[in-house]
This record gives structure tokens, sequence and C-alpha cells, in this order.
């Protein structure tokens, strides 16, 4: 196991630098000056050198790649070019709102898929299992912006059950959050549910297909016991391995949702940040979210030798 985990460790810090190092060069390539925004078209060029100058521009490229990775080691990421306070301080205030945003759009996704996979194949062929493998056919072919859209027309504007925007904070409790979150997470999951609700049929059925479940059956064990204590767990690698991925298509669709939703969340900062241009903030956002994705995946990688021994193995 000891083996295993250091294989894993090392290939998520080699994913992590490389990253960075994609990260960095592709945003450093982007046209414009980050200075010239800052000062306005009719800057004098001599304001502009200095302001590149003070905002460590003018420095060699590989200088610059080195200092950032440094100052995210410590903790320091820098000041931003269009706020003057650091970086590390405004992506913390918005990460109040995405972590839970991304969890609450996580848990719906994997309840409604879970439950849906499963029913489906445990009433394989029948209407059941065409209505809902329907139903998700047309959740995978909706957009989430314009799902959130109909959201908002429903439940803000028709019904006046939850807000149509904003984010009322947690300082009044947890109940007034999770209400402004609501709407945006389902907006997330829908799509993300239908995908990993089709893995789940397709992985069940796949088991339930193996000589040991029928073992099982002619043992006289029930259809849903054998189904629960047996089906079920060795259908979850591949319904994890896509739970992974998920997660990181949920990070991305929170750009365009808390857009949708006003929401002043990490996806509204880097989506503002591109706009003015404030490149640190983008770089050390988009670092993050790989980061945060990287990092799923290691955890996914780790509760698959749990779930099946057999992996770690065969990577000994």
């Amino acid at each position: 196991m000891s083996v295993f985990f250091l294989r894993r460790v090392l290939t998520l810090v080699a994913t992590l630098f490389a990253a960075s190092l994609i990260i960095f060069l592709v945003l450093d390539a982007l046209p414009g000056n980050a200075a010239q925004m800052l000062m306005g078209a009719d800057a004098s060029p001599d304001a502009v050198r200095a302001l590149t100058v003070k905002l460590g521009l003018d420095q060699p490229l590989t200088v610059r790649y080195l200092l950032w990775i440094e100052g995210m080691a410590v903790g320091d990421l820098g000041n931003s070019y269009v706020y003057g306070t650091p970086v590390a301080g405004l992506i913390a205030e918005r990460l109040v709102l995405t972590i839970p945003l991304a969890i609450m759009s996580m848990l719906i996704t994997v309840v409604l898929a879970l439950a849906a996979g499963i029913y489906t194949a445990a009433n394989h062929n029948k209407l059941g299992d065409v209505g809902v493998m329907s139903l998700t056919q047309v959740g995978i072919a909706l957009p989430n912006f314009w799902f959130a859209i109909l959201l908002i027309l429903l439940f803000s504007v028709k019904l006046q059950l939850l807000s149509a925007g904003g984010f009322a904070g947690w300082d009044d409790g947890i109940w007034p959050g999770i209400r402004s979150l609501l709407l945006p997470a389902i907006s997330l999951a829908v799509v993300q549910a239908a995908i990993l609700a089709r893995v789940t049929r397709s992985a069940v059925l796949e088991v339930l297909r193996e000589d040991f479940v029928r073992t099982a059956r002619a043992k006289g064990l029930g259809k849903r016991e054998v189904l629960w204590r047996h089906v079920l767990r060795n259908a979850m690698i591949p319904v994890m391995t896509v739970m992974g991925l998920q997660f990181a298509n949920l990070l991305a669709g929170t750009i365009v949702i808390e857009n949708v939703f006003y929401l002043p969340g990490l996806g509204r900062l880097i989506f503002q940040s591109i706009a003015n241009r404030d490149l640190i903030v983008v770089r050390n956002c988009v670092m993050l979210l790989a980061a945060m994705v990287v990092t799923v995946n290691f955890v996914v990688d780790m509760l698959y030798a749990f779930i099946d021994p057999r992996i770690k193995v065969s990577n000994l």
C-alpha cells in the first residue's frame, strides 16, 4: 500500500508542476500589456514603463515563474493589479461561496444519479427504465445556463419561492446561505446527474451479469440484498472515475452559473479579472482550480484501492 500511495503522490506533484507551467506560459503569451490597460490608452510611455517595473513585469519569464512558485509555496500570491489587495485574501473571500456551491452540486448529482442508475438497472427494459433514461437524455442535452434561467423564471419570478440572484451570506445562519445556492447547485447538477446516472446503470448491469451474482442468487439471497451487498460495490469503480471528472466540470461550470445568478464566487472573480486583465488573479485562481481537481482525483485513486484491493496489488 505504501508503494501505491507513493506513486500516486509523485503523480500528484508532477501533475501540479505541469499544470503550473502550462497556466503560466499560456497566460503570459496573451497579447496586451497589463500596465498599459491599468494606466489607460492616454498614459505616457514613461508612466507605463514605471508601472511595469513596479508590477515586476519587466523581469525575465523564468524569474517571474520561479517567484510565483516560491510565493505559492509560502502562501504569498502577490497583490492584485486592479484591487491592490493580496490575491490570497480575494480568493479566500470567494471560496466561502464557491466551495459550498460545488459540494452542494456534487451531493445533488450523486444522490440523483445513484438513485436513477440503480433503479433503472434493477428494472432493466421495463417502463421505468425507459422513462428515466429518456429523462437523462434530455438532461444531457440541456445547457446548464439555459436551465438556470428556466429555474429563475419558475421558482423566482412565477412562484417567488427563491431568490433570483445574489448571496445572503452565512452570517444570518446556514439556511439563508443554502437557499441562495440551491438554484445554482441544481443548475450545475442536472447535466452531471444525467451523465452519471447512465454510467451507473451500465456499470450495475455489467456486474449483474457476473458469475458471482448468479452464485449469490443460487444460495438464496434476495435480489435487493444481492444488489446492495455485492453488486453496488463492484460497480463503483467506473462510477467514481466519472465522479472525479465531473468535479472538474462543476468547478468550470461555476464561472458561468455564478454570473447568471450574480454570485460573488471564484468563478465571477475569474470572469472580472479576465475582463480587467488582472492576470495575477486569473493565474492563481486557475491554478487553485487545477489543484482542487488533481486533489479530488488523487482521493478517488485512494478510494479505488479501498473499494477494490486488487487495484493496489496490480500497481505494486
